[in-house]
């Protein structure tokens, strides 16, 4: 039985689908103004292993992950730009063009992460109807109210919101800054439209029942998820950012429209630290993924990584432990190369895994059983099948390794021989020389006692 935890209830609890076998699973994507961040890569590597392990256990998974390209503000309460138009104000170009451009990047980055495509990818600005649809469903029913720069929902009439942060109404508004919009009822009422600036024409607007204007970021989750899910559907996932505002809006919004759950469990990747300090631009650690791959590391060593770790945990990220994880790849990758595709899959091993994958998704645990089928006596054929199967959670590609035979190119070979005789003739510059060359080609050399060996970097 797998077993999640479920923010909505605080608690740990064995998950039951609403349709036996089946899954609807939401998952919060871009903010198409920039590159994702590693931050952000770990909550998207832990919502794909979520998706591989529900349909390693058999379910049959329908995933959707929208594209946030209009309504997603610079400030907090409902203030500043649009990111997206910022964006595209700062580069002179369209924001049409830069949400086009980003998701492509998105698209580009999470394949390299080797994390599954979704379903659907719906952006919020090809679903427009929907969400104004949402509002006028609200404002016949009287949550809502209009000021001068837009449509807002008044949180004071919804008497369950702040039960996914656990935070009383009164709670979130004694926490909340100085207002900066006078004309809310509440701090924490949030904006369903937004009405474009008087004199100022927007790159992205839409006419409405209130004005000519832009939806707000919380309102696109709930009308597409309802659209491609339904309402209720089984898990939510997001980042604990989600948590306080996002998310708690999201079923204020779809709860007091529909009068049923948004969705029936939530679940919340913790925080990457930077050399335990939390990612800012102002501190130059908000790296992007081409930025780690330029260091000479690889995608799946930095998923790898991710894996280390509970995605309830916060995990530090320093260069260190990220060399640490694509040096084990590289074992990883080594060890496959001795085993065969042809055996069976040893199911002691498999229930052992399944048994770490469901407690609340335990992969550290999991890697470990992993690490036993290779420490194990069986076969090379059963653990290669084994391992192909567990892979299929983590995603690692360790598939394409197994049985790999790997040609050397005739010039690495040249390379290799004249270091090593130059090492033999005790020509140490010359070897150092030659050595550095073979790495810079992507190729280490292993001195043995009587020759080399050579292994792709």
């Amino acid at each position: 039985m797998l077993r999640i935890y479920n923010t909505l209830t605080h608690s740990e609890q064995d998950f039951t689908p609403i349709k036996a076998g089946e899954v609807g699973l939401y998952t919060c994507g871009p903010t198409v103004y920039g590159r994702a961040h590693v931050g952000n890569l770990r909550a998207y590597v832990f919502e794909d292993v979520l998706k591989r392990t529900l349909t390693t256990l058999g379910f049959k998974v329908k995933h959707v992950m929208n594209i946030t390209d209009v309504g997603h503000l610079v400030g907090d309460g409902d203030v500043g730009e649009d990111k997206v138009e910022s964006t595209a104000t700062r580069l002179g170009r369209t924001a049409w063009d830069i949400a086009k451009d980003y998701e492509a990047m998105f698209v580009e980055d999470i394949a390299k992460m080797n994390i599954l495509p979704p379903d659907h990818m719906p952006r919020a600005t090809d679903h427009i109807k929907e969400q104004i649809d949402l509002v006028l469903t609200l404002e016949k029913q009287g949550f809502t109210y209009t000021t001068s720069d837009g449509v807002y929902f008044d949180v004071a009439k919804f008497e369950k919101y702040g039960e996914l942060s656990g935070q009383s109404l009164a709670d979130k508004l004694a926490g909340v800054r100085v207002e900066e919009n006078e004309e809310k009822r509440h701090p924490a009422d949030f904006a369903l439209w937004k009405f474009s600036p008087a004199g100022h024409k927007r790159h992205m607007e839409w006419e409405s029942p209130w004005g000519v204007g832009f939806p707000g970021w919380h309102l696109e989750c709930s009308a597409m998820a309802r659209a491609y899910l339904g309402q209720p559907f089984d898990i939510h996932c997001g980042g604990v950012d989600h948590i306080a505002v996002h998310h708690e809006n999201e079923i204020a919004q779809s709860e007091a429209a529909y009068h049923e759950p948004l969705a029936n469990y939530w679940m919340h990747g913790e925080f990457l630290l930077m050399d335990n300090q939390k990612m800012s631009k102002s501190l130059g650690n908000l790296y992007v993924l081409h930025e780690i791959v330029e260091r000479g590391f690889e995608p799946l060593a930095l998923r790898l990584y991710f894996l280390g770790a509970n995605y309830r945990q916060k995990q530090n990220f320093t260069w260190e432990s990220l060399e640490g994880a694509q040096n084990s790849l590289k074992r990883l990758r080594a060890d496959m190369k001795g085993l065969s595709k042809d055996g069976q899959v040893n199911e002691g091993f498999m229930t052992k895994f399944k048994e770490a994958i469901s407690q609340d998704l335990n992969i550290p645990s999991a890697l470990a059983v992993l690490h036993e089928v290779l420490g194990s006596d069986l076969s090379a054929g059963e653990k290669g099948a084994t391992v192909m199967v567990m892979d299929e959670v983590f995603g690692l590609g360790l598939a394409d390794w197994i049985g790999k035979v790997e040609s050397v190119p005739a010039e690495i070979t040249a390379l290799a021989e004249a270091r090593w005789q130059a090492k033999i003739a005790k020509d140490f510059a010359k070897s150092d020389e030659l050595r550095l060359a073979l790495t810079e080609a992507g190729w280490n050399m292993k001195d043995g006692k009587d020759g080399y060996e050579l292994e792709r970097i």
